[in-house]
Parts: structure tokens; sequence; C-alpha cells
């Protein structure tokens, strides 16, 4: 397989997030891949790991939380940085237990996603 240079997995399953994610993380000068649910996500691992992944805690069929159960089991691991809009009680807290280093709410603040994602980043280096 080619060696492929580090790349951000964005999957969210609203049009216009997706857009707008990828346009602010492709400024910065991150390779960026989107997904509109976990099953494209899933289906792309083959072409290689991303250094860190964006994703939406509510999506029909498979919720983020269930994809990162999903990655868990099959030993696959992506420093996972977890975004909703819905902050609901508890969220947080399932979302760090399931293994997501960070857990952020919409609108998106940018300091705090790109701290998040250079952590990411970091961490899958190490």
């Amino acid at each position: 397989m080619a060696e492929t240079s580090p790349w951000v997995a964005i999957v969210d399953d609203d049009a216009s997030v997706l857009k707008a994610l990828a346009r602010l993380l492709r400024v910065r000068g991150l390779e960026v891949r989107t997904y509109t649910s976990a099953r494209d996500f899933l289906a792309a691992l083959h072409d290689g790991l991303p250094e860190c992944l964006i994703l939406d805690l509510q999506m029909p069929e498979t919720n983020g939380l269930e994809l990162q159960h999903q990655l868990i089991l099959n030993r696959v691991h992506i420093p996972t940085i977890i975004i909703t809009a819905n902050n609901e009680p508890g969220a947080r807290d399932r979302c760090r237990a399931a293994g997501a280093m960070a857990f952020l709410t919409k609108p998106l603040q940018e300091t705090l996603l790109f701290t998040a994602i250079e952590e990411a980043r970091d961490r899958a280096k190490s």
C-alpha cells in the first residue's frame, strides 16, 4: 500500500457541517476526508486510518458512540473528538468512557477544536 500523508476524518450526517468543518480544516493546511455516515467511514478504513476522527454524536442508523464502540471492538484506535449540538446530561461522560479524547458542543469554538485536533494528532504519532 502506498504511503499517504496524515489526514483527519469527519463523520457527520449534516452536509452543511461537513462542508464548513472541512473548509475550516483545509484552510489550516490539514488534509480532510468527509463521510456522511458511520457505514461510509467504516467502508473506507481499508484505505488507511486517519490521525484524528471528528465524529458527530447524533446520527441516524449508527450514532457516534456506537461507531466508537465498533472501532474499539475491532481494535481500531483513532484519537476521536466527539461533537454534538445536543449536549444532553451525561453525554460527555459517556463519550469519555467510550474512549473519546474530547467532547465539543456545536457551534464549535475554533480554538477548542484546533487544540483538540493537535492533541489527537500528537497522540496518533506516539
